[in-house]
């Protein structure tokens, strides 16, 4: 989790192929008006984030219920929404992507051919609650190379089993 630009992705992708689990992009699973807005410069509120948390949390639960270990990079930005994607889904970690605005600005502005733009990030930051330090929450800078971040997660996992 974190906000965009954070790595999400990149570090999920990475993760994945480490746990020979399958990778899902949280972005795929918004309804068409949510990436039209953001495609727009319009900040999501917590109506339009329902219906994709639903979906998101329908697909830990998929896995759950299945045994399978999945991988799945979301913002999760409140901890309202956090709380929605663990109910029920024990045995969910979370992963917070932490840095700074400018750190995660210069890489949005970088990045081609996505609907979330650098302009949005802002109000990313201004809705972010970042979570405390729990059990299966891993907090970690993502200034940290990618290597770093997924030996942590993994050494986390292996020290807190569900």
């Amino acid at each position: 989790m974190g906000v965009s630009g954070s790595g999400k992705t990149t570090v999920g992708t990475a993760l994945a192929a480490e746990l020979k689990a399958t990778f899902y992009d949280g972005d795929d699973f918004h309804p068409p008006e949510n990436v039209a807005k953001m495609a727009a410069g319009i900040a999501l509120n917590d109506e339009d984030r329902h219906p994709w948390l639903l979906r998101i949390h329908s697909l830990i639960a998929d896995h759950l219920k299945r045994g399978e270990s999945a991988v799945i990079a979301c913002s999760a930005l409140k901890k309202k929404y956090r709380d929605q994607l663990r109910a029920g889904n024990d045995g969910l970690y979370i992963v917070y992507l932490q840095g700074s605005f400018e750190q995660f600005h210069k890489r949005l502005e970088a990045r081609e051919g996505h609907y979330m733009k650098a302009e949005l990030l802002q109000s990313q930051f201004d809705t972010l609650e970042p979570p405390s330090a729990a059990r299966h929450t891993i907090i970690i800078n993502s200034e940290n190379r990618i290597e770093h971040i997924v030996n942590t997660i993994l050494q986390d996992l292996a020290d807190n089993p569900s």
